[in-house]
């Protein structure tokens, strides 16, 4: 049963991490098993005119669809690019609140961010022998071997959902992150 949960664990570190299905393959290519071909088409019993390649889609980075969407609903981009110098600490802060719970709530929205451990921080708990070191960052005195116990001093964010707006645009304008706006009189 073990066996079933590890080739769970494969198949999905493989299908998100282009790392790791390199190592796979090369594994597998070392243990000398073929690699996967693709299945032969079965004959039609009637032939019919092939469909038009479909044109491909503009290709935009998923970091540039994330900031534009914080800038179309929190409007970061104009926060951080705009010189405060002329503000007083009051304005900036009234603005900062804006931005902060405008940008929580698109993360919130986009990836259902959660606790990576319910619980609280400051309470006693233990890391356990062989854990992962994206999942747990050890500080202070970090001697001996796992189990490890410790307070805890951040519970760390995991990302339950990725749900980033698909881009529809333009090849030219995949990198925008925000356009420009004219006002007509």
């Amino acid at each position: 049963m073990r066996r079933v949960f590890i080739a769970i664990r494969v198949f999905f570190a493989v299908l998100f991490h282009g790392r790791i299905a390199a190592q796979v393959d090369e594994i597998l290519k070392k243990r000398g098993l073929p690699a996967p071909t693709a299945a032969a088409e079965l004959p039609r019993a009637e032939t019919r005119p092939a469909k038009p390649a479909a044109a491909k889609a503009a290709v935009r980075s998923e970091a540039v669809t994330l900031l534009a969407t914080l800038q179309r609903e929190a409007r970061l981009v104009d926060f951080v690019k705009e010189s405060l110098a002329g503000y007083s600490d009051a304005q900036i802060g009234a603005v900062a609140r804006d931005v902060h719970r405008d940008c929580g709530a698109v993360l919130q929205r986009l990836f259902d961010l959660r606790p990576v451990v319910e619980e609280v921080e400051g309470a006693e708990i233990e890391v356990p022998s062989g854990f992962d070191a994206a999942r747990f960052h050890l500080t202070g005195n970090v001697v001996g071997e796992s189990p490890f116990h410790g307070r805890l001093a951040h519970h760390g964010w995991i990302a339950a959902a990725c749900n980033l707006p698909a881009w529809t645009g333009s090849k030219e304008s995949a990198t925008i992150i925000a356009p420009v706006e004219v006002e007509l009189p």
